[in-house]
């Protein structure tokens, strides 16, 4: 496969994330509450991985339950992340609460700061500067009317970030020897056990799944499990995990325009400016790491 077909591949994947927000909107509007949609979307998510993994792990491998429960146990970040997020998206406009999720950007500097000793280099400092810069002309903080802002939804918006960054913290030092189809479905499972200890699946007896859940449940597994986990498994070991993020960053973009086109949210040319901003931000943090990771290759190569 050619690296620009993985890429291409890899942007579709990510695209995925951003149709989330919208949907999220939608079930609140046809009077579903916060459990009910990420209880059912990590179930019916948990259940379609599992299918697959069924019929893409060759030969099923002989886990260690220390392994089964640490992926389960990072799964828990991505419920908590969905119950944060989706719960700020229920009073906060979608194109502002997905500017909050991103701030997992620096916040997972801190975490490495903080957990492995890494400090930031100075380019890292000045791409986090620029993420700031970007957060505060996306969100319209120099234009907007914050009278009636709700400071709970951000409050929320700002938690997701942080189970966010700390999801894909120990995703990346857990268990990665074991088979992407078989540690997605291990994580999702994690994510809806999670779920399920904050709010009962009380949707499996309330018959709301005949309301419409069901099939919203369904969309929302497709583009936030389904979907993300089939194409990062084929395209990133193509790409590497570097350009990957650059491209995966496109979520923010597709949110955006997402909430503007179904949901007629109004968002100003500045506010587009601080989502381009925040994008170039994250592209020359990884630009910068893809260059150094090429430098090593070359110098081990030479010796």
């Amino acid at each position: 496969m050619s690296r620009l077909i993985a890429g291409l591949i890899v942007f579709v994947g990510a695209a995925g994330y951003g149709v989330l927000a919208t949907c999220v909107k939608i079930g609140y509007d046809k009077g579903f509450h916060v459990g009910e949609i990420t209880g059912s979307q990590m179930f019916l998510g948990a259940v379609i991985l599992w299918i697959l993994a069924l019929f893409k792990v060759r030969p099923w491998p002989k886990l260690a339950w220390k392994n089964t429960l640490l992926l389960m146990g990072v799964g828990t970040f991505t419920g908590l992340t969905g119950v944060f997020y989706y719960t700020s998206l229920a009073s906060l406009p979608a194109s502002i609460a997905i500017i909050l999720l991103f701030q997992f950007t620096w916040i997972g500097v801190l975490y490495e700061w903080l957990f492995d000793r890494k400090k930031p280099t100075k380019e890292t400092y000045f791409s986090l500067g620029l993420v700031l810069m970007g957060t505060i002309l996306a969100a319209n903080v120099i234009e907007g009317d914050f009278s009636a802002f709700n400071w709970f939804g951000l409050l929320m918006g700002l938690c997701s970030a942080f189970t966010y960054a700390g999801f894909i913290y120990a995703s990346g030092k857990t268990s990665t020897n074991i088979s992407p189809w078989l540690r997605s479905p291990l994580m999702i499972t994690g994510s809806a056990l999670a779920i399920f200890l904050i709010f009962p699946p009380t949707f499996f007896t309330s018959g709301v799944l005949g309301e419409g859940l069901w099939y919203l449940a369904l969309i929302m597994a497709f583009f936030g499990a389904v979907l993300p986990t089939v194409c990062f498994t084929v395209g990133v070991p193509y790409i590497g995990s570097g350009l990957a993020t650059i491209i995966s960053s496109v979520e923010l973009p597709v949110a955006v325009l997402m909430a503007w086109i179904v949901l007629s949210e109004s968002v100003s040319p500045l506010q587009w400016a601080g989502v381009v901003m925040i994008l170039a931000a994250i592209a020359l943090g990884e630009l910068k790491n893809l260059r150094m990771n090429q430098k090593r290759k070359k110098s081990l190569s030479s010796v």
